[in-house]
């Protein structure tokens, strides 16, 4: 019976508390931490959004640069953006572990904000402007590079962790807490566009009609108020271990199944190998079922007479467990969907340069006393996808 209790008070996921200690379901995880995630979510996108809608008019107007010189600028920093994330999910999933990951690269968010800030607001930061436009020096515009990219690697640690990071407040194990998963993902999707509607609208009125310095301070504030919520979370997060890289172990599949490219596979699948525990090799993850796609891959899993002669030590580079081969299987199965992904984001990307500096032109005046912020046109975005989730929450 007292077994039996157990299973009842902690997670079964494998996951822990912030002390390292089993995740008690009554006092970690579930909607008692997700509100403290989808908090720090909406902060986080709307600091974001609330600095990189407008950046192109930033570097045209303060740094007097050309058109094409901002927009390629710009285009850099947000494909950074994009690939940093690489840098925070290996770091995640190798050494620090969610949690640990998006603290550490929050921290640096947020002194890159701060300086973002004060190179908008500082004598001596500040670009010096007149009539006949700003006239920023070199040391300047180092200043305002340095600040960007500094959040850039930021939210390389942030973008990768924090929606798994989410997932993990839920125990698949349990079939009430697997349900309410489901209903994270709609309102995590909503803070992001809270916080960009926010941003694209209201924050940037404020940098055309206030000042920059306003315009890049209070997402500065708002990504402070993202780090503190989600450090008050602390004590009510379930939190993974790390399972090791998943690049080395793709690595290892494709190496052992090419090293053994004429070895036949066997018809019983059960004689493929894997490890005997219930758990998978992969810390903090279940073991997979194989499936037939890929069959080629299977090999990585075939043990052979010089396999059995190591009298159970497996070089993992000859021999991968099924669920290694799955894993890599299912990464295999998504890249049609990524491929798909690639001509919409060059799309999407002209959306903080092209569509901001085509806005500049046009008429933005309504009625005698309001002008709409040419980057506001990007609220049109989140406006949309708030209105479908509205739909979809019915």
């Amino acid at each position: 019976m007292a077994a039996i209790g157990e299973d009842d008070i902690y997670t079964k996921d494998g996951t822990v508390n912030i002390h390292k200690r089993p995740a008690n379901k009554a006092k970690t995880g579930s909607w008692k931490a997700c509100r403290f995630i989808l908090v720090t979510e909406c902060c986080e996108r709307l600091a974001y959004y609330g600095m990189s809608t407008n950046l192109v008019n930033y570097l045209r107007i303060q740094l007097d640069q050309g058109n094409v010189t901002a927009s390629n600028n710009v285009t850099n920093w947000s494909g950074t953006c994009y690939i940093t994330p690489l840098i925070g999910a290996f770091v995640a999933d190798s050494y620090l572990g969610r949690f640990w990951t998006i603290a550490t690269f929050a921290t640096i968010y947020v002194i890159g904000m701060a300086l973002l800030t004060l190179s908008a607001s500082v004598p001596g930061l500040k670009p010096e402007c007149n009539k006949n436009g700003c006239h920023p020096t070199s040391l300047q515009t180092a200043t305002f590079f340095v600040a960007i990219y500094l959040i850039a690697l930021g939210t390389g640690g942030i973008k990768p962790c924090v929606s798994s990071f989410g997932a993990d407040q839920f125990d698949d194990n349990d079939e009430r807490e697997k349900r309410k998963k489901s209903s994270f993902f709609n309102w995590f999707y909503l803070s992001i566009n809270i916080g960009a509607l926010i941003a694209s609208s209201v924050l940037v009125w404020i940098q055309m009609n206030v000042g920059w310095s306003w315009g890049f301070g209070i997402p500065a504030v708002s990504m402070a108020i993202a780090v503190a919520f989600f450090f008050l979370g602390s004590r009510l997060y379930r939190l993974q271990i790390p399972g090791g890289s998943p690049l080395t172990r793709i690595f290892q599949v494709w190496v052992a199944s090419l090293r053994k490219y004429n070895v036949k596979v066997p018809t019983d699948k059960s004689l493929l190998y894997e490890t005997a525990d219930a758990e998978s090799s992969i810390q903090g993850s279940r073991r997979l079922e194989h499936t037939d796609k890929f069959r080629c891959l299977d090999k990585a899993a075939v043990e052979t007479d010089s396999h059995s002669s190591l009298k159970g030590v497996v070089n993992p580079w000859s021999l991968c467990t099924v669920t290694q081969v799955e894993e890599l299987k299912s990464i295999v199965g998504l890249l049609p969907i990524w491929a798909s992904g690639i001509v919409f984001s060059t799309v999407n990307s002209q959306m903080g340069t092209m569509f901001v500096l085509q806005g500049n032109t046009m008429d933005q005046q309504m009625g005698p006393n309001f002008k709409i912020p040419s980057a506001s046109l990007s609220s049109l975005t989140p406006s949309v996808s708030y209105s479908g989730h509205l739909f979809m929450t019915k």
